[in-house]
């Protein structure tokens, strides 16, 4: 897979973490799923070890795609290859076992992704069963979901006894509009300290495209609501992505234009990941 040679000015703190990326493949020992969205190309290990070299990263977050449903045969694989600094979020049906619980949580898994967007997922009706089984093990329910639903869902989140993360700042294009109902209601969901965001995907939620400086008064606006609650991730290897591939450089030279603060770009990247995925 090609990659890029590293030209940031922006070097994150010791210690900081990709909260966000998928490994695929290799193909012949982990085959996709046919009930699948689309098709990405192989993005393996070695792959991924290169980009965080390149961009200066010491731990990461490993979500299960949708294209392996709930098999997670090989994102546990890429959390044990990548070690101590790994931690891992499965996809699983909503009656696990505590066992297989258990056994995901002793490898580094941390938490469960619904998502409702794609194929192949868990399914937003499993919810409080899911949450249900993963309070013992302090692990967490990840949503990846169009913020316009957060209206209709947020009595059902601030029901659950496990926190929840929401990926990529709500995964709805801007051009909505920072006045719309949904982001005061994940304003709202943010504030009250069991909700988190992943301040990820840029490239999902513009309406310009390149360089996504539309999204960044979304971004300061999460990391004013939430200082405490935002990380960060790339995405990698984009599998889904309309337009345009992203420039993995280029999307963490973002983070300084979302906050010159240091103190806050040691939590966006270092700092909450630490709290919420136990570094």
């Amino acid at each position: 897979m090609k990659t890029v040679e590293p030209r940031s000015n922006f070097s994150p703190p010791r210690g900081a973490c990709d909260c966000h990326f998928h490994i695929f493949g290799p193909l012949d020992r982990f085959p996709y799923q046919s009930n699948r969205s689309f098709t990405p190309p192989e993005a393996l290990v070695a792959d991924y070890r290169r980009l965080q070299a390149q961009l200066g990263l010491e731990r990461c977050v490993v979500v299960q795609p949708s294209v392996y449903g709930m098999d997670n045969r090989c994102s546990e694989a890429a959390v044990r290859a990548l070690g101590s600094g790994a931690r891992g979020i499965a996809v699983l049906p909503g009656d696990v076992s505590e066992s297989e619980v258990a056994r995901l949580d002793a490898i580094g898994f941390k938490g469960v992704r619904i998502n409702v967007l794609y194929k192949g997922g868990t399914p937003i009706e499993a919810l409080e069963a899911m949450a249900a089984r993963l309070e013992p093990f302090g692990w967490h329910i990840q949503l990846l979901i169009d913020v316009r639903t957060l209206p209709d869902l947020a009595p059902r989140l601030r029901a659950l006894p496990v926190p929840v993360v929401i990926d990529h700042m709500g995964y709805t294009s801007v051009s909505i509009g920072l006045d719309h109902p949904a982001f005061a209601v994940m304003d709202g969901l943010l504030r009250e300290g069991r909700t988190w965001v992943k301040l990820s995907g840029a490239y999902s939620v513009t309406a310009e495209g390149p360089p996504y400086a539309d999204v960044a008064p979304l971004a300061r606006r999460l990391l004013a609501v939430a200082p405490d609650r935002c990380v960060w991730g790339t995405d990698w290897p984009h599998p889904a992505v309309k337009g345009p591939m992203p420039d993995d450089v280029a999307l963490l030279d973002l983070v300084p234009t979302w906050t010159s603060d240091s103190v806050l770009q040691r939590k966006l990247m270092r700092d909450n990941a630490a709290v919420l995925y136990g570094f």
